[in-house]
């Protein structure tokens, strides 16, 4: 087993939905899908909406299309990879994923385009949803 990785989960959120909430949501749970494989292999997964969102409910917005997720959505992750020791970026066009790949990509940080080529990856033996 390799040493836990941070890893950063980058992929469509707000793109591509026309700011539809529903859509928003079905991109988040696509996001948060590829949580278990990586924890399953050993590792931590951070997705920047898991702390975003929360920070501007906190701050009184009433979520993503507010205008002060603005000044929150996008420096959340760029914080966050100041902490990440990786980047998965998942298939879809966003240009916030983008720039967290361009910041991973400044940084050093390894970026993965699959799940699967993560160090340590553990296939799936079908007992998570069991338990």
């Amino acid at each position: 087993m390799t040493t836990p990785l941070l890893i950063l989960i980058a992929g469509p959120y707000r793109s591509g939905t026309g700011d539809d909430p529903a859509l928003m949501a079905q991109n988040l749970e696509r996001l948060e899908r590829a949580a278990w494989p990586i924890f399953r292999s050993g590792h931590l997964p951070m997705i920047g909406e898991w702390v975003a969102l929360p920070v501007l409910s906190s701050a009184g917005a009433d979520g993503p299309l507010s205008p002060l997720a603005e000044r929150v959505m996008y420096p959340t992750a760029e914080r966050l990879l100041q902490h990440c020791d990786a980047v998965l970026r998942l298939e879809g066009e966003s240009t916030g994923a983008d720039q967290d790949v361009a910041i991973a990509q400044e940084r050093g940080l390894p970026v993965y385009r699959r799940v699967e080529d993560i160090p340590g990856f553990v296939p799936d033996d079908g007992l998570a949803a069991r338990r």
